[in-house]
């Protein structure tokens, strides 16, 4: 081989080498790619039993992988698949302080559903709410360093509610850089202090277009629930709370006999507030491929009337029910998307076949 050659030879296998290496090196990011639709009966108890009736509701899921180099170009080529940064997905948390706060937005989803569920049966519940768990703080906070993921926030200036939404109302239009004093329980033990009011930033909050006062905390309701019949759900490695709606149709379907279902396969989405409302997630094209690939007729979207403000923030520019018909006409044309905006849309859809009108127009 000639001088001139071998120089080429050494250089290609150097770049071939830099290429193997990128390959199966950690990026920075992690890889969002269909999971599982699961049948929730296998989760969820009433007195002990599993519902066993022939028709079925599933929880779906969004698998999340470390990134490196082979599954991003992946990405580029597979339609299914999405790569995010780490700050996105974890939001600058540890994988520890993910999981604990992935964690308890699954439990707060269940007790959603179960209030949602008994409330619709006409059956007997009880809700304490014990106060505003913390999500996370943002770095502009004035609370960054008194307040930690996990505690549960019980009063602001003294003033406790019934609800996160009341402890957001009392701030939402108070001043930038108000004093304001904030108690809290950490592991049982009771805290207090004190920081300034911050201005959030605008959001697709129809309520709150133009942003609002806050103390700079990601926030859900903790709330303990007693009923009379015993409710046993286990989600294995669930976590999130995208699964309130569909564990509220499980629920409630076991507690009125089994009649909701019908003998169909029935996938979906969506938070569940204790009012029936449900919210939007993220990745739910990815769920809809998940429900085909578990052989589901019906999938359930959260619905919101998409305005130009909204679709700014929205994944892909597509609220979460354009987003999911559009993957569903495409990839999953033997499933139909269904918009909900409350849980008695979806029963209403089950009971009769018809769907709430909404409309896509942008406003």
């Amino acid at each position: 081989m000639h001088k001139k050659s071998k120089i080429i030879a050494a250089i290609v296998a150097v770049f071939v080498v830099i290429g193997l290496v990128w390959l199966v090196r950690p990026l920075d990011g992690y890889i969002e790619s269909p999971g599982e639709a699961d049948d929730l009966s296998q989760f969820v108890k009433i007195d002990g039993k599993q519902d066993t009736s022939k028709g079925r509701y599933n929880i779906t899921s969004v698998y999340l992988s470390r990134a490196n180099g082979f599954s991003y170009l992946q990405t580029k080529i597979n339609p299914h698949m999405s790569y995010a940064k780490s700050e996105d997905v974890m939001g600058g948390q540890s994988s520890e302080v993910f999981n604990e706060v992935q964690n308890f937005y699954m439990q707060s989803a269940i007790a959603n559903a179960e209030q949602v569920a008994f409330k619709k049966a006409n059956q007997e519940i009880t809700a304490t709410y014990r106060g505003i768990y913390v999500l996370s703080v943002s770095d502009t906070s004035h609370f960054k360093k008194s307040i930690k993921v996990g505690d549960t926030i019980t009063a602001v200036d003294g003033h406790h509610y019934e609800n996160s939404d009341g402890f957001i109302k009392y701030l939402a239009n108070k001043k930038k850089g108000v004093r304001v004093t904030v108690d809290y329980l950490r592991n049982g033990k009771k805290g207090q202090t004190a920081g300034d009011t911050i201005k959030l930033p605008s959001s697709k909050s129809p309520e709150y277009p133009k942003g609002r006062s806050g103390i700079g905390i990601v926030l859900t309701d903790n709330v303990a629930v007693s009923t009379t019949r015993k409710v046993a759900v286990d989600p294995g490695k669930i976590g999130g709370p995208s699964g309130g709606l569909m564990f509220t149709l499980q629920m409630y379907d076991q507690l009125t006999g089994n009649k909701l279902a019908k003998n169909r396969n029935i996938s979906g989405t969506g938070t569940m507030n204790v009012n029936g409302y449900v919210g939007e997630i993220g990745g739910i094209d990815k769920k809809v491929i998940a429900a085909k690939e578990a052989g589901s007729t019906v999938f359930f979207a959260p619905y919101i009337a998409p305005t130009k403000e909204i679709l700014k923030y929205e994944e892909q520019h597509k609220t979460n029910y354009q987003l999911a018909r559009d993957t569903g006409k495409k990839y999953a044309p033997n499933i139909k998307i269904i918009p909900v905006e409350t849980f008695q849309d979806a029963v209403n859809y089950l009971e009769t076949g018809k769907i709430i009108k909404t409309t896509d127009k942008v406003k």
